[in-house]
Order: C-alpha cells, then structure tokens, then sequence
C-alpha cells in the first residue's frame, strides 16, 4: 500500500490516494508527496534534518553562481527560536494560568472570597505579558516549519490567539475600572463572567490544535 506525506506537518497517511484534506493541519491533497518504498529513499525518509543547521550551513549562489550573504542576524534568532521550542514552551504560561484564573473567578463570585478574585487578576495580568511572545513565537513557528501553509487550523489557531490576547486585556481593564464587577448585584456580572468563559474556550481550542500538530492525530 502506497504512503503520502503531508509536505506541511509531516503526517503520514496509508491508501492508494492521498486523502482530500489531511486530518491533522488541514492541508489540501496537492501538499501531499508519495513516499517512494524503495530502501534507499526509505533511509532518506527517516533521516532526521535539522532544518536550522541545514538553512545556516547551506550555502546560497546567485544567477552568476556568486555566494550571497549569509542569513541575516534576526533570521539566525528565528531559527533558534523554533529550534529550542520558544512557542510551546511561551505557550504553557496562559494554558496553565487561564484555567486557574477562570475557576477562581467563579468560586470568588459563589463563595464571595476576595482573595480568589486578586488572585485571578494577577494571573491574568501575567498571561497578558506573556502573550505577545507567544503569539510572536507562533508565527515565526509557522512560517519556518511549516512554510506559511494558511490552512483551516493555522487560521484557527491564530484566531484563538487573538481573542485570548484581546479578552485577557479586557478582563484587566474592566478589573481596575470597576473593582466590583463580581459583586453579585453588578449589572455587568454575567458579561465579564461570559468573557472569561470565551477567552477559557478560545486557549483550550488552540491548545488542542497545537496537540494535532505535535501528536499527528
């Protein structure tokens, strides 16, 4: 039986003919190539490439055959970032603070503790920091291993992180302007409590994606 990879995320799909849309990132058939089951293109398949030493080292001629300039510095620190995992690692910051925010701030609305609602503040404000650099750190990602390919799920995930970007700066304004927000009689209550519960969904979709990505499944 014939196998087809998918020239974006590396997934391997078994059948005569390339599937229409890789399950994993989404792309189209045109980005899968047949893996040839001969033993020598076999080796070649498994070999792992480090696609840095391989941009670094290879050396680029132009039409007269001249050697130009090697990549420029902040090409070089974008090769580094994908190569010692700055994005999944920047990544783990809101994944792990968002649901711990969210739930302090409905236990401080239920059981009215004070102490849970500054907590989620701080952490939000962290996540807030931190987000640029994972959303930095996503697109150098993108565009470095997996080409720019802009399908349904590189689309998705950059939504999410939008919104996650977006609804954490909101929620941190609204705290310092209205310190009550959670007060049981607020009119505001259920909108900032809707907001926390989108910017939760938003970060839990993205890392789900993320896991498509890394676990090919």
């Amino acid at each position: 039986m014939k196998k087809w990879r998918c020239t974006v995320c590396g997934y391997i799909h078994e059948g005569e003919e390339p599937p229409e849309i890789c399950p994993v990132c989404g792309a189209d058939r045109s980005k899968f190539v047949e893996i040839v089951a001969e033993e020598n293109d076999e080796k070649k398949s498994k070999t792992k490439i480090d696609p840095i030493k391989l941009e670094t080292e290879t050396k680029t001629l132009d039409a007269e055959g001249k050697t130009l300039d090697p990549p420029l510095k902040h090409d070089r620190i974008y090769q580094l970032m994908v190569k010692h995992h700055v994005h999944p690692i920047s990544v783990h910051i809101p994944n792990g603070l968002l649901p711990v925010s969210v739930l302090f701030i409905f236990l401080a609305v239920i059981f009215k503790i004070t102490g849970l609602s500054q907590a989620a503040f701080y952490n939000l404000i962290v996540v807030v920091f931190a987000m640029p650099l994972v959303l930095f750190s996503g697109v150098i990602v993108w565009r470095k291993k997996y080409n720019g390919a802009m399908t349904t799920l590189f689309l998705t995930k950059m939504i999410c992180g939008g919104v996650v970007t977006l609804t954490a700066m909101i929620l941190v304004i609204w705290s310092i302007i209205d310190p009550g927000v959670l007060a049981l009689t607020s009119s505001h209550l259920v909108a900032f409590l809707f907001v926390n519960i989108v910017m939760l969904g938003a970060a839990v979709t993205a890392g789900f994606l993320g896991g498509k990505l890394v676990f090919k499944e």
